[in-house]
């Protein structure tokens, strides 16, 4: 059985007030908070392991080194990946999907290449690769939704074209919480010869991950997003790919043998990962994992459904409201996005921050999802595994009071 109150004991900030109100913190797709558990694991390893990892041979760095590569083992199990050596630290989900847009175009794009995309991705997986457009001369085509927020899933086989090279989108919508279904478009993809990429910010915290049976040949997530810390993050690739991709970045730890000469690089996956890792943060994103997966991963994907059901039916009962995305949690995954008549957006979130009620306002870095929607911006509600329906109700009262306002 799942037991919210105890689940929420092991995160001491939700105890806390703001304008002397109790803190409802529904701002989870943008971070979350941290368990007890991580914060210690880090603390711990600061004070009694701290040393640089890897060639070291003295006993703290072989301790950290052990700690450091358990962590990538770790993630290796989430997301079922076949090795280690196909996963790669990154600082988050932006960097990893840079470091492909990067070694990907410079080793396997010529100018005309397609990379196609779609109309509900982050400025993650847009902007990267508009800078190769105009550095390389590569064409980014991105696939259409309907009114309600769901691929057009009819027109893909249209967008893939001899000169397309690289398929790149998010498996859920950061603000219309779409669950995007990657394993169809990965083997569409595949039968094209066509390599995928699957941003997973916003997935890897809620659901199950097997890279194996999705198939996709690249998979980004970011460690804040999933109860762990911030400034890590994780690339999964296919080995096949990874091996023909150059580094992205140079320095040391990624080197095999440097001279004057020339320079021979690591074995994966050190050969993108230049520069002294953050250490400790792999062990703090190792710790939120075995957190995440100690309480079930199908109870707790259970109940962030259940309260995206609940949050979606009681603020349908609002006059005026209006929900983007589907409307219910079967194609959507604990986020919810609305405006309530003719209120801006953010005097919205700011009159609800002043209630104790922490949601997010804005375009949430998805400026041309906005221009497609025909708005400027939205409300956004995102929930976690330590909310509560007494939140939601919160928030829908919260709403009211505002919408009373006005």
């Amino acid at each position: 059985m799942y037991n919210i109150n105890k689940v929420r004991e092991d995160f001491p900030i939700l105890q806390r007030e703001v304008y002397k109100k109790p803190l409802v913190y529904l701002d989870n797709a943008a971070t979350t908070q941290k368990p007890l558990c991580v914060l210690d694991a880090m603390r711990e390893e600061y004070l009694n392991v701290n040393a640089n990892v890897h060639r070291g041979v003295h006993y703290l760095s072989q301790q950290a080194t052990d700690l450091h590569e358990a962590a990538r083992e770790k993630v290796r199990q989430f997301i079922n990946a076949r090795k280690t050596e196909e996963v790669i630290f990154t600082r988050g989900t932006t960097e990893a999907i840079n470091l492909v847009a990067s070694s990907f175009c410079e080793s396997q794009m010529q100018a005309g290449d397609e990379v196609v995309v779609t109309d509900m991705e982050h400025h993650s997986n847009i902007v990267p690769w508009q800078l190769q457009a105009e550095r390389r001369g590569i064409v980014v085509k991105h696939l259409p939704i309907t009114d309600d927020g769901l691929l057009c899933c009819d027109d893909i086989a249209a967008y893939l074209t001899e000169r397309t090279k690289l398929v790149s989108l998010a498996h859920v919508s950061n603000v219309l919480g779409t669950v995007n279904p990657v394993a169809d478009i990965v083997r569409m993809a595949h039968e094209r010869g066509i390599p995928v990429l699957v941003d997973g910010a916003q997935s890897a915290p809620h659901m199950r991950i097997d890279v194996q049976a999705m198939d996709c040949d690249f998979f980004a997530f970011s460690g804040h997003k999933m109860y762990g810390p911030t400034g890590i993050g994780v690339l999964y690739g296919k080995e096949e790919w990874l091996e023909k991709l150059p580094p992205y970045q140079g320095g040391g730890e990624m080197i095999d043998k440097v001279t004057w000469e020339r320079t021979t690089f690591e074995r994966l996956p050190f050969k993108f990962e230049a520069g002294t890792p953050d250490y400790v943060a792999t062990h703090g994103l190792a710790t939120a994992i075995d957190y995440l997966c100690s309480l079930d991963l199908d109870q707790v994907a259970a109940h962030e459904t259940a309260l995206t059901q609940y949050c979606l039916e009681q603020l349908q009962t609002i006059p005026d409201i209006h929900i983007y995305g589907p409307c219910t949690s079967v194609q959507k995954d604990a986020v919810v996005s609305f405006n309530v008549g003719s209120i801006h957006h953010l005097d919205m979130g700011t009159l609800l921050d002043r209630l104790g009620i922490a949601v997010r306002t804005g375009h949430h870095c998805a400026q041309p999802l906005m221009t497609r929607l025909g708005i400027s911006g939205t409300v956004r509600a995102s929930f976690a595994l330590y909310n509560t329906k007494e939140e939601i109700d919160t928030l829908v009262a919260g709403i009211r009071r505002v919408s009373q306002m006005f």
